[in-house]
């Protein structure tokens, strides 16, 4: 199995109590950076809700003046119709406005849920290999799909909705001073009823939300294998459905069981809300009875304090109510976000590195030692080798044995814990990660394809070339005639992972592609593993001038390749026990001989040609990894 480094994760778990007061105002403000980019827009945004905030006091003044009007024997009709007609403009151009704010605020929320969105993934790309090796991809699209989407809904309703309640508060409670302040202080009596269950509705809607994203990541992570190509066929290969069926019923039983306490939770929330939003109105009646009956307030003046006022003040302290317990339970998906926006990647540039320019491509690993998190010895010990500039070096050795390691510190998918890799000279990481990439080959033994087209995927290598240039690339791979022969030609669409194709078809499209590559430095895991016998001479014969003159760094599993190399690396728990040619390798005895009989002897070998005089053997059946 490859293994490659991984990193410590920026991640913390606040538990179900949320993260502490000082760290959850950092988070506030720095969600609140994020509008920096839209303060002009911002500010019109804002002064749309002010205007709404004013002419939404219009039914209250109509409704008064109305209702204290036809109370006398004779109003005037000619009065009536102007208040009811200033209601209603006030009506439309409150709609006209709350459009355009709706626009403008919805433009800006877009734009920081795209920012966000592209900061996670640009971090995720910045990552090793290891952090994807120890990170479900189910969980990593969840983050990028469901969280960020949740983080709109915050900065719509929560941050402009907070500023809509404050005025909405602040404009209806000076009306009704205006109106009459002994109802109004009445009022202010009942307003702290409200705020007090937020506390606690807000940290147990935050440990809601929080237990219930992580198990839609979990599942999204198990969906994510068991619908991939290579899941599905393996479930059905060894029967599993029924298990699955299973497995996927707890999983979606446990998401329902927390989707249900999480409504549950808000549920009782809005039940407290809404019995005193029942309650408030009431006894304001009650009150402004006693003050009607006085004769210190007009029936108009407790009509609209006990509807129109009173629910427009009760609607927006609740939802300034619930907004605590918003924000609160927001920060479960800002903190899933911000733990890998904010993860430093263990494979940087140094300050100031220079890009790599002219090399040979001599490779030296200089005292190399690497480790894997929670391995029990390292995979590459006090490692020194030395590969002269385009030699093909052949790495050989038994399972765990360092191999995969090389190739992945070679081609920097991480770096030693101690020790150097020296490329002309030069430490890897003095230079550039994109310069050294750039004159980088990659062939894996599993292959992976894009689900688009065989032109698509060559051109992945490099995205200017030809169409000519695919025709010599994939004629160098012996692969052009068997484009050809497809309907679409070079057009033909893979499949997922490239399953229509067969695994020899697969591999070839692979080196294909490195061969339009065109690098300076080759690493190959086996190029020619999963091809039949007649595949793999062609293969090899094609190979052979693309490796002229360059640096090879090949994982052997075929004797073809080992006996093509210039020198063989054998490799033992993540030493180097021994190296030389296969002659010299072979006279000498000890482990590579031990391999040598064990994989190769028992199978027939033939004589396939000559190089420089020299006669050229491969065996006839394919061989097992070494």
């Amino acid at each position: 199995m490859n293994r490659y480094c991984v990193g410590p994760t920026m991640a913390v778990d606040w538990g179900d109590e949320g993260p502490p007061p000082v760290v959850r105002r950092q988070m506030m403000w720095r969600v609140l950076a994020y509008f920096g980019p839209y303060r002009r827009p911002g500010l019109i945004v804002v002064a749309c809700i002010a205007v709404q905030a004013v002419l939404g006091l219009a039914p209250a003044v109509v409704f008064k003046a109305l209702i204290d009007a036809l109370a006398h024997p004779h109003p005037s009709f000619a009065r009536v119709g102007l208040l009811v007609a200033a209601g209603i403009g006030a009506a439309l151009l409150g709609g006209l406005v709350g459009v355009a704010e709706s626009y403008l605020s919805t433009l800006i929320s877009q734009g920081i849920v795209a920012t966000l969105r592209s900061q996670l993934f640009e971090a995720l790309l910045d990552q090793p290999v290891g952090f994807f090796t120890g990170h479900k991809a189910g969980d990593l699209l969840s983050r990028i799909n469901t969280d960020i989407d949740g983080v709109e809904d915050v900065v719509t309703d929560t941050v402009f909705g907070l500023i809509a309640n404050v005025l909405v508060t602040v404009t209806t409670l000076g009306l009704m001073v205006t109106f009459s302040w002994p109802l109004t202080l009445a009022v202010l009596v009942m307003i702290p009823l409200v705020g007090l269950p937020t506390r606690r509705a807000g940290r147990a809607t935050y440990a809601a939300r929080g237990r219930t994203q992580r198990q839609r990541g979990a599942m999204s992570a198990y969906l994510q294998e068991i619908l991939g190509i290579s899941g599905i066929m393996l479930v059905k290969a060894f029967g599993k459905a029924p298990a699955e069926r299973d497995r996927f019923g707890q999983l979606n039983a446990e998401l329902r069981a927390l989707e249900v306490r999480q409504n549950l939770i808000a549920q009782w929330f809005r039940m407290l809300m809404t019995t005193l939003q029942t309650a408030g109105p009431a006894l304001m009646i009650l009150f402004g009875g006693w003050l009607v009956v006085t004769g210190r307030a007009t029936v108009g003046t407790v009509f609209v304090f006990a509807t129109v006022l009173g629910a427009r003040l009760a609607g927006a302290v609740t939802s300034l109510a619930g907004m605590h317990v918003n924000i609160t339970g927001s920060l479960a998906l800002f903190g899933r976000l911000f733990a890998y926006t904010d993860r430093q990647p263990e494979i940087t540039d140094a300050p100031d590195a220079p890009d790599l320019t002219e090399f040979t491509g001599a490779v030296r690993l200089e005292h190399v030692t690497f480790t894997y998190p929670g391995a029990n010895r390292p995979a590459v010990a006090d490692l020194t080798v030395d590969i002269r500039a385009g030699a093909l070096v052949a790495l050989v050795g038994p399972s765990g044995a360092g191999k995969t390691t090389i190739t992945a510190l070679v081609a920097r998918f991480a770096d030693p814990q101690t020790g150097r890799l020296l490329i002309d000279g030069t430490d890897l990481r003095e230079v550039t990660l994109a310069s050294w990439t750039a004159q980088l080959g990659m062939v894996f033994q599993d292959t992976f394809l894009f689900h688009a087209s065989i032109a698509e995927n060559l051109r992945y290598a490099r995205s200017d070339a030809t169409d000519t240039d695919l025709v010599n690339a994939a004629t160098a791979a012996h692969l052009h005639e068997f484009i050809t022969s497809l309907p679409d030609g070079y057009d033909t669409i893979v499949g997922e992972r490239g399953h229509r194709l067969s695994g020899g078809e697969k591999q070839r499209v692979a080196i294909a592609r490195v061969i339009l590559r065109d690098p300076r430095i080759l690493i190959l895991d086996e190029a020619t593993s999963n091809l039949d016998s007649v595949s793999e001479h062609h293969i090899q014969a094609a190979l052979r001038p693309l490796l002229h003159g360059r640096t090879s760094i090949v994982i052997a599993h075929r004797l073809s390749t080992i006996l093509a190399a210039d020198q063989i690396l054998v490799l033992d728990e993540g030493r180097l026990v021994d190296a030389g040619s296969h002659t010299e390798l072979l006279a000498r005895g000890g482990l590579y001989a031990t391999l040598y009989d064990r994989q190769f002897r028992t199978q027939p070998v033939a004589t396939i040609g000559t190089d420089g005089g020299a006669e050229v053997e491969r065996v006839l059946a394919p061989a097992g990894p070494a």
